[in-house]
């Protein structure tokens, strides 16, 4: 709260101990101490009264309910306007709709370019007996580590 650190307490205590003496500190700390602990109650109470009659915690509820319904209502909304667009593309009006066609033709227009593939060809066939006679050949295709070679 005050931000009072050690060595600032350590000299208020020295003070205190010239000023008051030895035999009234103890004392004097104590009455300190009652008067402080009686203003944070008193503060607390005025507090509590003062929420409790301007209704902060029913306030604070509706708030919070009001955003919670906000919130569905907008899902509501993103939900339904999801199932339409759905059910607009299962039955095809989607595409035939001026503002689908122009969707289509942009997510078209977006597409990386279709690349055909040739048909697949066979697979290279490897002279066994090459390779094993070139194991050191780092040109020749080497066996992999879950395929050993077959002797």
């Amino acid at each position: 709260m005050f931000d009072i650190s050690f060595f600032e307490l350590l000299v208020i205590a020295v003070v205190g101990l010239i000023v008051i003496g030895p035999e009234r500190l103890p004392g004097t700390i104590r009455t300190c101490a009652l008067w402080i602990g009686r203003i944070k109650r008193s503060l607390a109470e005025t507090r509590q009264e003062l929420e409790k009659q301007i209704g902060a915690d029913e306030i604070r509820r509706e708030l919070h309910n009001e955003q919670v319904l906000h919130n569905l209502e907008k899902m509501k909304d993103t939900r339904l306007e999801i199932e339409e667009k759905i059910r607009r593309i299962a039955t095809g009006e989607y595409l035939n709709d001026d503002n689908g066609s122009a969707a289509a033709k942009q997510t078209t227009a977006e597409a990386p370019p279709v690349v055909e593939i040739p048909p697949e060809t066979s697979a290279p066939q490897y002279d066994e007996h090459a390779i094993q006679s070139a194991p050191n050949d780092p040109a020749a295709p080497q066996p992999s580590a879950d395929h050993p070679p077959k002797h």
